[in-house]
């Protein structure tokens, strides 16, 4: 098992009077894939959120290579190597693949776009990923099919030496083939030693492809479980009662007063 590379301890975050993550503990690991479960308003959103600077946490720690460190915004995610891919994928149809990779973060010296070497820089990053499905990197976005668009945001995430990516539902939406070239991407993803987050309600895939699985219940870990040590029932009980057998959140009456 490797190290965690990416600690939440104790995390709580409330907007108002609503109490939305309760005491969260979670981990990712390097060279892993783990799958973030819940039902709707489980929490899901928030906690991607929270750990990529969008929500600042109310309280609780959390640790990244080891380190406590405070993540104030975007930028600081940014700048630890935290990436997310969210599900409407933030990609401009009028642009075409570079300049979607690059946007906002674009390269050049004496104010000059040097497109040669962020052209260089997509092509390399999308044969790293063994990327296929995509004949020019010159090609406009809004050509691309739903599997071709996921996997330009993937990979824009990982172009900037990213070691955790976080992904929102990458297969909604998508055809058979499609998912299928997604999944074996993720899969590249946790080969290549980053610590990859896959927030899905497909539980073909989340089996598939994750090592381990976070299952959220109203806001609280039920567990967090390799995959080989649950069944798909056991899931489905911890994401819907937020216990499974011996397995999630302490009833009341065993609960320690």
């Amino acid at each position: 098992m490797s190290e965690p590379i990416l600690e939440l301890r104790g995390v709580n975050k409330s907007f108002g009077p609503v109490h939305v993550l309760h005491d969260i503990d979670f981990t990712v690991r390097a060279g892993e894939v783990t799958a973030l479960v819940g039902d709707n308003g489980a929490g899901k959103s928030t906690l991607v959120k929270s750990i990529a600077g969008i929500h600042p946490i109310d309280s609780g720690e959390v640790v990244f290579d080891g380190k406590p460190v405070t993540i104030n915004g975007p930028r600081d995610a940014a700048a630890l190597g935290i990436e997310v891919v969210y599900q409407d994928l933030a990609l401009c149809d009028n642009l075409d693949i570079v300049q979607n990779m690059f946007l906002g973060r674009e390269r050049g010296k004496a104010g000059m776009l040097d497109e040669t070497d962020m052209e260089q820089a997509a092509r390399k990053t999308l044969t790293s990923l063994s990327v296929r499905t995509v004949k020019s990197v010159r090609t406009q976005v809004s050509s691309l099919s739903g599997g071709q668009r996921q996997t330009v945001a993937i990979a824009k995430a990982v172009l900037w030496n990213s070691k955790v990516v976080l992904l929102d539902e990458p297969t909604a939406a998508l055809g058979v083939a499609q998912t299928r070239q997604v999944l074996d991407l993720v899969r590249r993803l946790a080969e290549q030693g980053l610590g990859v987050v896959l927030i899905s309600h497909n539980m073909n895939d989340v089996f598939e492809v994750a090592d381990r699985i976070a299952c959220l219940y109203l806001g609280r870990m039920a567990a967090e479980v390799p995959t080989k040590d649950v069944t798909h029932g056991q899931v489905v009980e911890l994401i819907t009662a937020g216990r499974s057998g011996e397995l999630g959140i302490a009833r009341p009456e065993s609960a320690t007063i």
